[in-house]
């Protein structure tokens, strides 16, 4: 019991409400008048979630950290190009030994932009240069709407079709994630301040309409069959796989710091920034973009990656708090 409990401590618990989620719809799947009335209501969460990032969207924080543009495009090359060339090298080398939507979602995965609140939290916890995380996290985030769609299109079949973008994967694209984003920040001046002061309060909104969709996907899947086509042996594969992912990515970003001497504050920045991919963006993308038959498979293995990201950085950030006191302060 002691065992478990240190377990369950040491886990996200948004990820454990995920979990009840899939459960949930495997045994109660939403089916015949109901499977209407939820993918509206997901289609609203996916507008309301992304109204809200944009409406948080702190210009000034942004353009506190923007001058350290070196930094920002190291950032958005580890998110954009070197992830994409691994998750893709991943799903190749991986045929055979797993099913082709598995792959598909971990090549999603690696197309996803950097998460915000982590990478910022990580940073601050290491000593790291945390205006230029809130900045570089940002722009990842700003350039994912608009890019992991477009690569989705080009390397991922979508609705059985052949890669491409589609009309009305764009159309969905504008209306569900970019247009929100975009008024949400515009109105920002009027409604920024009450967003930053009911932050704890909001939070459930965000969770709760990632949560409903996530339902509503998984419930597609298991009416599609998804357990009788993924196995125990597949799950493993995937956390083998997010392991190798989040390793390499990792490691090469800290080579690259040191080999271009970073300083400490900006190397702690592009090692969580660079390594992370966001589970908060996924989840509504994925509902966005893929049919909801697919949906429950492609965002399996960002769920799996998302509890190793968080619990490999955590070990990471507390070993850099750690050292903070032997580093001179220049460094």
């Amino acid at each position: 019991m002691r065992l478990i409990a240190r377990l369950l401590k040491g886990l996200d618990p948004f990820l454990i409400l995920l979990t009840l989620t899939i459960v949930v719809a495997s045994l109660l799947p939403a089916r015949g008048v109901a499977v209407g009335l939820f993918e509206g209501l997901t289609d609203a969460a996916i507008v309301l979630l992304f109204f809200l990032h944009g409406a948080k969207l702190s210009r000034q924080a942004v353009l506190a950290g923007i001058g350290n543009w070196r930094l920002h495009l190291l950032v958005l090359a580890s998110s954009f190009l070197l992830f994409p060339l691994l998750g893709w090298t991943l799903a190749w080398g991986a045929r055979g030994l797993t099913t082709p939507e598995i792959l598909s979602g971990m090549l999603y995965l690696s197309l996803l932009p950097s998460t915000v609140q982590s990478s910022i939290a990580f940073t601050a916890m290491a000593g790291g240069n945390v205006p230029a995380a809130v900045c570089s996290a940002s722009l990842s985030n700003i350039t994912g709407i608009v890019l992991t769609p477009l690569m989705v299109g080009l390397l991922i079949e979508v609705q059985g079709s052949a890669p491409g973008v589609s009309l009305d994967a764009i159309e969905a694209i504008m209306l569900q994630l970019l247009l929100p984003f975009v008024a949400g920040h515009l109105l920002r001046p009027w409604i920024g301040g009450f967003l930053d002061r009911h932050r704890k309060l909001l939070m459930p909104v965000d969770r709760s309409s990632i949560l409903l969709v996530v339902y509503t996907a998984f419930s597609a899947a298991v009416v599609n069959g998804i357990w009788q086509r993924t196995e125990a042996a597949d799950l493993l594969i995937i956390l083998g796989l997010s392991a190798v992912l989040l390793a390499v990515v990792m490691t090469v970003n800290l080579f690259v710091a040191r080999r271009l001497r970073l300083p400490r504050g900006d190397e702690i920045v592009l090692l969580f920034c660079g390594s992370k991919k966001s589970l908060v963006s996924g989840v509504p993308m994925a509902g966005a973009i893929f049919a909801s038959a697919q949906v429950g498979v492609i965002i399996l293995p960002l769920m799996i990656f998302h509890q190793l990201q968080l619990f490999v950085c955590a070990l990471v950030a507390a070993r850099y708090a750690r050292t903070a006191a032997d580093v001179p302060v220049d460094a």
